[in-house]
């Protein structure tokens, strides 16, 4: 499921949140749950413990048809052959990700602002990334979060499609999705979950039902 506009659950990897599970064992959790598509996001890792990482889901993954992103890395994406690249304002240009990785692999950019969806080169992007929505301890680099009334603010200002992080849980995921997210990422909602695929479900099915509910 290539479409950004169609997933529902976009599930964030962090090792540091897993309470010892594997990224691997996790991943699939989430895949038996419903996940749309997963990053592969680990900045404490060197370069061979992330590629040997990758390599551990990326056939799996495609097996069940699911999109593999790699967070920042434009090398290991390409190294792995990766579905695509989630990108940060600090990053490589969005323009120049694109020239290196093709029209048909996914590039994902993360807006912290209304003036980031202005940019011209966000055009070039499969999803823009709404961050923080709320505020969240997984993100170092921590920015104003939008809140509900920016994510409608965002969503007035572009017809790409959005992925909703920071701070996003079962309680508030409906309200994310009704302010105009199309889906929801997450870290600690899955990755610490007592049982990851039951929280990949039930968020789905939370996400599911208020896009039904702002369809009317």
């Amino acid at each position: 499921m290539r479409e950004a506009s169609l997933w529902d659950v976009y599930l964030v990897t962090d090792r540091s949140l897993s309470r010892g599970r594997t990224t691997l064992e996790i991943v699939e959790a989430a895949v038996t749950g419903g996940v749309s598509v997963v990053q592969l996001r680990e900045k404490k890792l060197e370069t061979r413990e992330f590629y040997d990482e990758g390599i551990k889901i990326i056939d799996f993954l495609r097996s069940r048809g699911i999109p593999l992103i790699i967070n920042d890395r434009l090398d290991l994406a390409l190294a792995l052959d990766a579905d695509g690249v989630h990108l940060g304002r600090d990053d490589m240009p969005l323009s120049v990700a694109r020239k290196i990785l093709g029209p048909d692999k996914i590039i994902g950019i993360s807006i912290n602002t209304p003036d980031h969806i202005n940019e011209e080169a966000v055009r070039l992007a499969n999803y823009l990334a709404v961050s923080p929505v709320f505020f969240t301890g997984t993100k170092e680099d921590i920015t104003t979060p939008w809140e509900l009334e920016g994510v409608k603010s965002a969503r007035s200002l572009t017809d790409l499609p959005l992925v909703g992080i920071g701070g996003i849980n079962r309680e508030n995921a409906p309200d994310v999705v009704r302010a105009g997210i199309d889906c929801v990422a997450v870290v600690s909602a899955i990755v610490s979950a007592d049982n990851p695929e039951e929280a990949t479900r039930d968020l789905k099915e939370r996400v599911q039902s208020a896009k039904r509910a702002r369809s009317r």
